[in-house]
């Protein structure tokens, strides 16, 4: 301690070791023969077990939700380390393939909101390899309808179907509904991306009636936002309202916080649509909170963006520009594919174009 090699950090109340002496360690270890990869093993299982309780914290919903934000983001170095490990032996190690196919489950809500999808990519092909290795077609076929989700997230809409309908015919195959459930809303999601509403709605209303069937309360959330969706597509925005409503009721009762700012934000967008800007403002002001809390970077930049173009048919260019700005840095920074749409727009406001 007298020479800083054992470190206390006062606002996570943990200790650690300087890496000089963590690399001092590693060396003794290795000299005297030690079992550092049973070590590095015992280390990633601690971990995923920790990430699945952040998991699992988060899913329980209302203050939950933070706590297990908090437990990830306090233990992020250790559980990413755990997963590098476990990814790394994989091909040549049945617990390291275990712990590989298993660690994106353990924290599918924490790591949609904290993993880069570019990351996920990497994590889910990964755990692809290793559920393939040990005949896990189930965990195999849900990596599958997470490898669409990320691609989705990337912009790429029509490589998100492909991996969708390899899920889908797993689901079907090995009889797991509630699975086929989220592959055919997913599917919906990815014809809702190519502007094809009205074949999006068919996947839709399948998902629906199988949440139903299954008693799955937030995949039903998720069936009935994205019908909201699809319907205003289709330019029929009270439908939309209708559908984001029940939405709404549910993801409440669910304590789903991402969920409820997704859809307090799609009802925003569904009352700019109805010619009532100020109204659509009001939920913005709702959507924009709730993103801050949970550390939704993506939900963040649309709220700001659809802020500012609500203020400006409200003819506030200046509030539109601050809004617009911050939104086209946030979308920048997670290279989200509509930014350089919305930094085109920002340049045209600023130019005093239309």
């Amino acid at each position: 301690m007298g020479r800083n090699l054992l470190q206390f950090d006062a606002g996570r109340k943990r200790w650690r070791l300087h890496d000089l002496m963590r690399d001092l360690a590693r060396l003794e270890a290795e000299d005297k023969g030690d079992d550092v990869e049973t070590a590095a093993r015992r280390h990633a299982e601690h971990f995923i077990a920790v990430l699945d309780t952040a998991d699992r914290l988060y899913l329980e919903g209302g203050e939950k939700v933070l706590a297990g934000l908090a437990l990830a983001d306090s233990e992020w170095t250790n559980i990413t380390a755990g997963q590098a490990w476990a990814a790394a032996n994989a091909e040549t190690d049945d617990a390291a393939a275990g712990l590989c196919n298993e660690y994106p489950n353990a924290g599918a809500y924490v790591l949609e909101l904290r993993l880069h999808p570019r990351a996920r990519v990497s994590w889910l092909e990964a755990a692809l390899a290793a559920a393939r290795r040990l005949a896990d077609r189930d965990k195999g076929s849900g990596h599958l309808g997470n490898l669409g989700l990320a691609y989705a997230s990337l912009g790429e809409p029509r490589r998100a179907i492909d991996f969708h309908e390899q899920a889908l015919e797993i689901s079907r195959e090995i009889g797991n509904r509630r699975d086929e459930g989220n592959d055919l809303g997913n599917l919906g999601n990815a014809y809702s991306m190519l502007n094809e509403p009205r074949r999006a709605i068919e996947y839709y209303e399948q998902q629906l009636a199988i949440t139903r069937e299954t008693g799955h309360r937030r995949g039903e959330g998720n069936a009935l936002g994205s019908l909201g969706i699809a319907y205003r597509q289709l330019g029929e925005p009270r439908r939309a309202v209708e559908y984001y409503e029940q939405t709404l009721q549910i993801v409440r009762e669910t304590g789903d916080r991402l969920g409820e700012g997704n859809v307090v934000g799609n009802l925003g967008n569904a009352y700019a649509d109805l010619g009532e800007p100020h109204r659509a403002i009001e939920y913005y002001e709702q959507h924009l909170p709730i993103t801050h809390e949970i550390g939704d970077r993506r939900g963040e930049g649309n709220s700001l963006w659809n802020w500012a173009e609500a203020l400006y048919k409200l003819g506030d260019k200046a509030g539109a520009i601050e809004k617009a700005t911050a939104a086209v840095a946030i979308m920048e920074e997670i290279e989200d594919p509509d930014a350089a749409k919305c930094h085109g727009r920002l340049k045209e406001w600023k130019a005093g174009g239309d």
